[in-house]
């Protein structure tokens, strides 16, 4: 694997596309090492990462997210966070992260949460006075609570690649996404309280009604994601098809910001999105399949783990795992990769597939945002123009925050298997 891994590094280096860099590299591994292969075989590996028919709720949800970062729901739930917790120390920051998070539970997506939300926040927090490096830092990091707070996308690509519950798994984000989301607000209200910076006027009640009842009706995603997967009612590709149609509803019949332009740029979007989302998921798969073919995993694995190695030593080499990768690699082909290779030992371990699930997806959260190659770092980069040194400046803070939950998750796994465990789900 010596030619795909200096392959790998340069083209990253040289800024290549990473489904270009993984499928680049596959193909140059196979052209010098398996010259007798069929380049069906390669071809073959990708499709079968992309026929599961969970993977259907993948594009509806990205067409939630976009036709919403289309309309005003953004801005109006960024005018009623700042109602209430604005004139705070650290109420916008607060603001920031809460906007993030709720932005999260309707699109899922970490990087269309960093637009929506960062694009009208940073400005507000450097006017505030607060450093850039401490906005971005705080937007990023924020963001990353998408992928725990459902409809995450990589709660559903962990779910298609080991055959667990993606409705259990949205449930056992909510909890550990609201811990983190607590914690980030925490060190924002310390950070602002000590450097003096960013409180805001009290807003009087009657404003703070006017912002609550124009931004209540975004609320009503995560009541018809969540409320329909945790009741039975929905499964979660059900759910993705009823967040599309309120999206709809929201944006054309209440807010009136749509047009058939926008949804039609929105839906194009939409499609772009989904390719290169599914075009990774693919190459992962082909990854997977050609670490197997090698078998690199049994030449490893029982290095790391043992012959007969306990739950919490499986739990604590998958997270490091994961959090290692993610600095590297693209969230989603972490997660194909890494999955089946695992996946013997935790079923062999009795580790709970639905605690793993959410802290395998809280570390692509951390991952994600972490040097040299978090993909969330050069999202933050690409969207605010901001030197790559300014962006990563503030990050450890949040880091730190982020592997704590982790630890709490790994001591007290109710908080991720509660929810899961009294809900009635598909």
């Amino acid at each position: 694997m010596t030619v795909f891994l200096i392959s790998m590094i340069s083209m990253l280096l040289l800024g290549f596309p990473f489904m270009i860099v993984l499928l680049g590299s596959l193909i140059l591994h196979i052209t010098i090492y398996m010259p007798n292969m069929s380049s069906q075989v390669l071809v073959q590996q990708v499709l079968t990462g992309v026929t599961p028919a969970a993977l259907v709720c993948v594009p509806m949800f990205i067409l939630s997210a976009n036709l919403i970062t289309s309309g005003k729901s953004a801005q109006k739930l960024i005018r009623m966070v700042q109602a209430f917790v604005g004139h705070l120390p650290g109420g916008l920051p607060i603001t920031a992260n809460a906007s993030c998070t709720l932005f999260g539970s309707v699109s899922g997506s970490t990087q269309a949460t960093v637009a929506a939300i960062g694009g009208t926040m940073r400005p507000m927090l450097l006017e505030a006075g607060y450093p850039s490096s401490f906005s971005i830092g705080l937007i990023i990091n924020a963001s990353d609570i998408a992928y725990l707070i459902p409809p995450s996308i990589g709660f559903i690509v962990y779910g298609v690649a080991t055959s667990t519950s993606i409705g259990k798994l949205f449930l056992a984000g909510i909890l550990p996404g609201l811990l983190v989301f607590f914690l980030f607000s925490l060190y924002s209200y310390l950070y602002s309280k000590k450097n003096k910076i960013g409180q805001l006027p009290k807003v009087a009640w009657p404003e703070r009604m006017a912002a609550l009842k124009d931004g209540l009706p975004v609320m009503g995603f995560p009541v018809v994601i969540i409320g329909g997967i945790y009741s039975g009612v929905f499964s979660p590709t059900e759910a993705s098809a009823a967040a599309v149609a309120y999206a709809l509803i929201l944006e054309l019949l209440i807010y009136r910001s749509l047009t058939l332009h926008k949804i039609h740029d929105a839906v194009l979007q939409t499609g772009v999105i989904t390719g290169v989302v599914f075009i990774l998921v693919g190459a992962g798969q082909a990854l997977s399949w050609m670490l197997s073919f090698l078998r690199i995993p049994q030449a490893v694995m029982p290095h790391l783990l043992g012959t007969d190695p306990s739950e919490l030593r499986v739990i604590v080499v998958v997270i490091i795992a994961y959090f290692v990768a993610c600095m590297f690699v693209d969230p989603i082909v972490a997660i194909y990769v890494l999955s089946p290779i695992f996946q013997p030992y935790v079923v062999s371990a009795g580790v709970d597939p639905v605690l793993l699930g959410t802290l395998v997806c809280l570390q692509t959260a951390v991952g994600s945002a972490t040097p040299p190659f978090g993909c969330d770092i050069f999202t933050a980069q690409l969207i605010f123009r901001r030197p790559y040194l300014e962006v990563i400046g503030h990050t450890p803070p949040f880091i730190l925050i982020l592997m704590f939950v982790t630890a709490m998750l790994v001591i007290f796994p109710d908080i991720a298997l509660f929810l899961p465990n009294t809900a009635l789900t598909k």
